[in-house]
């Protein structure tokens, strides 16, 4: 039997606003899932599952995680029922070894870095989600080297998504700037633009780049990269750019696909940031 390869993607989430919104980014999101092969599975390395192990979600009907607050009621009203596949731990255990990898069975769920992608990637919900937590104890290499044996499960009909932002950098925000990226963002966003499309192998050294400390005070949302990074090192191939763009100064938008099929969307009609209503947090709180 031929087996497809499913593509595999790091999205620059923002806002959890973007789950209620329709702008060129979330446009961007739902071309992904609309050209996408239907999955067996989603597994997702988001930014807001940051915890001291490796870990795998493993109940069969995983929660909805409002993990932030301040924002508008509607957004603590969206659910994502999607299943889980309790099983996925066995494969991630078994392609990732020697890590070990735990099964948590009630602690997590899908937190709004996974739902407020997937709600427009796959706005069905029927696909089941799996998520994969990031170890903060360890570094950039470890994380990129999981994403390259993550790659495997790509044959498994699992797609792969890392979600978080690669400048994220909530104390320089500035309100008045909603579609726009400070020089310092935009030189370190541009950089890393260019190590993902030419070389992805090079993603774990960017914590050399001068910019590195403004445009990630804390390696939460830059990690998910890595494992992207790290799917398309084990490929030998460059990723292409889904969609890009800056909110609020000190956030970049930019989201890289592989072997995805849908076509480029930075240049889509409609709006960016700006397209966030009044409601979003000028503090960030949460993103």
């Amino acid at each position: 039997m031929e087996t497809t390869t499913m593509p595999a993607a790091f999205i620059g989430h923002g806002s959890p606003m973007n789950a209620l919104e329709l702008n060129r980014y979330t446009r961007a999101w739902r071309a992904l899932g609309a050209s996408a092969p239907r999955p067996r599975a989603i597994l997702v390395i988001s930014a807001h599952w940051y915890i001291n192990a490796t870990a795998v979600t493993v109940m069969p009907r995983p929660r909805t995680i409002h993990d932030f607050y301040g924002f508008p009621r509607e957004l603590f009203e969206l659910e994502y029922p999607a299943p889980g596949l309790p099983s996925l731990v066995e494969e991630v255990s078994e392609v990732v070894e020697p890590t070990w990898v735990g099964s948590d069975v009630d602690s997590w769920g899908i937190d709004h870095g996974a739902w407020s992608v997937l709600t427009h990637a796959f706005p069905e919900a029927d696909v089941p989600v799996v998520q994969l937590s990031i170890n903060a104890d360890k570094d950039f290499d470890h994380h990129f080297g999981l994403g390259a044996k993550l790659a495997a499960l790509r044959d498994r009909g699992v797609m792969i998504v890392g979600s978080g932002n690669v400048v994220h950098n909530l104390r320089g925000m500035d309100p008045r700037l909603p579609d726009a990226g400070f020089a310092w963002a935009r030189r370190f966003d541009e950089t890393a633009r260019e190590v993902m499309v030419d070389d992805p192998g090079g993603v774990p050294g960017l914590d050399g780049h001068g910019d590195f400390r403004a445009a990630v005070p804390t390696p939460d949302h830059f990690i998910p990269l890595l494992y992207l990074a790290g799917v398309a090192a084990a490929a030998s191939r460059g990723t292409d750019v889904l969609v890009d763009g800056y909110a609020y100064g000190s956030l970049s938008m930019t989201s890289y696909t592989l072997d995805a099929r849908c076509p480029r969307s930075a240049d889509a009609p409609g709006g960016g940031a700006g397209d966030l209503p009044a409601g979003v947090p000028p503090d960030g709180t949460n993103l």
